[in-house]
């Protein structure tokens, strides 16, 4: 494993002392460095020295950072680790085949749960790694649990080596590294009792365990499993056994601790928590209080009263469209806008997918053709891959606006960034 430069900032000290793509960073002040993590951790000295490898030789370099300044170069990405589960409910498995081949990626690495907050199962990891962790406070870490039976735990996993949950918690919590936990919920198999023992487990190691947030197994029309998606009343189940817990856990600690995802109280019909209750929101990227989130945020806007003429279509996924449309009312009375809202049902994985982040372009596309009259569609950042304008079947940005025949835009998912882009594209029509 190597650290590889693959950029020079322009102006940095990087491009002043001649660093260049292609070196490879050997060390930092006499420590090995092997990744972007070494970098980080050895590289917050004021005086850096470094030795890098260039065709074979050695060059050795003493640098003073300037204050707020980094030495100015990238790291070329490390090989992520694959998942060596074979979990039944794992929507990776549940793809068919055609999609891009970054979907069918399945990563279990610590190094990406630190940097990115990936969730991982802690069966991958070797005891130097560990002691890495340890050493280097690589925290907080995103850990799927799942539950703490083990026996059922490696079930679920499909790998009957996955070694004990809890003492693996254990040893992160006794070097002081923060856990954000996860459960996927499948209905029969971790809820009922095996729930309660679980959360009762993970509360042990609070406040290490930060926050444990239980969501519900995500199933798509090509699993091959025998998992059941949850029904109102399996969810009404688990929203009360987790109230039960909250209402504990915020009565000793002051902090609810447990959450649950926000399609269990969609499915449940049951109202969602106080915003307040969420925390600093550490798994929301999880599903947990996006909709509190967007229901705060769209009271608290203010709005103007007029802009110029401008006809706008925006589109979401099944479960949120109630919140949405009620959003728009508001937004339809700003004299000048005429607002279209479409609800995009889930054609390609199936009905029990219900969030915008896995519609495919083909999919919005029949939902919207023909049926608007809008200057421009609003395309909420979730649907498209990270950093690219490719949705989840190849479809792009271009192939939309060239079918629908209008320009397409991309927002942000919140009520600020959908008012926000309506305004200035208004505005560019002065």
């Amino acid at each position: 494993m190597q650290a590889v430069i693959s950029n020079i900032s322009q102006g940095s000290i990087a491009e002043e002392i001649g660093l260049q793509k292609g070196d490879i960073i050997l060390s930092i002040n006499g420590n090995p460095v092997k990744d972007i993590i070494d970098y980080m951790y050895y590289s917050t000295d004021s005086i850096i020295n470094l030795e890098i490898q260039r065709g074979g030789e050695t060059h050795s370099y003493r640098i003073k950072k300037r204050e707020a300044s980094d030495i100015g170069f990238e790291l070329k990405p490390f090989r992520t680790r694959s998942c060596r589960n074979k979990c039944s409910f794992c929507f990776v498995n549940q793809l068919p085949k055609g999609l891009r081949k970054t979907l069918y990626m399945k990563d279990d690495d610590y190094r990406m749960s630190f940097l990115y907050g990936n969730y991982i199962t802690l069966t991958n990891i070797s005891a130097k790694e560990k002691k890495r962790i340890a050493e280097q406070k690589l925290s907080p870490l995103y850990v799927s649990v799942h539950t703490t039976n083990n026996d059922l735990r490696r079930k679920m996993l499909g790998n009957p080596k996955a070694g004990d949950i809890l003492k693996e918690l254990e040893f992160l919590v006794s070097h002081k590294i923060r856990i954000h936990a996860q459960i996927v919920l499948c209905p029969g198999v971790n809820d009922g009792e095996e729930l309660s023992k679980t959360i009762k487990d993970l509360r042990r190691f609070y406040p290490y365990v930060a926050s444990i947030a239980v969501v519900p197994v995500g199933l798509s029309k090509y699993r091959k499993s025998q998992v059941k998606p949850f029904e109102k009343d399996d969810a009404v189940k688990v929203v009360e056994t987790v109230k039960a817990f909250r209402r504990r856990f915020k009565r000793r600690h002051g902090d609810p601790i447990v959450h649950l995802a926000d399609e269990f109280y969609l499915k449940a019909e049951a109202p969602f928590p106080p915003l307040k209750e969420y925390g600093d929101l550490p798994q929301i990227e999880n599903g947990v209080g996006l909709i509190p989130v967007f229901l705060n945020s769209s009271k608290k806007l203010k709005l103007p009263k007029k802009i110029q003429p401008r006809r706008i279509a925006v589109f979401t996924g099944t479960a949120f469209m109630p919140y949405l449309e009620e959003f728009a009312e508001k937004l339809r009375a700003i004299d000048g806008l005429s607002l279209d809202v479409f609800k995009v049902e889930n054609k390609f994985f199936g009905p029990s997918v219900t969030v915008a982040g896995l519609l495919t372009g083909k999919d919005i596309l029949k939902a919207i053709v023909g049926k608007t009259k809008a200057d421009c569609l609003l395309v909420p950042s979730v649907a498209l891959r990270d950093g690219t304008d490719v949705f989840l079947d190849n479809v792009t940005l271009k192939d939309m606006q060239e079918s629908l025949g209008m320009d397409v835009r991309v927002i942000d998912p919140t009520p600020e960034g959908l008012l926000k882009e309506i305004k200035n594209e208004c505005n560019r029509q002065d």
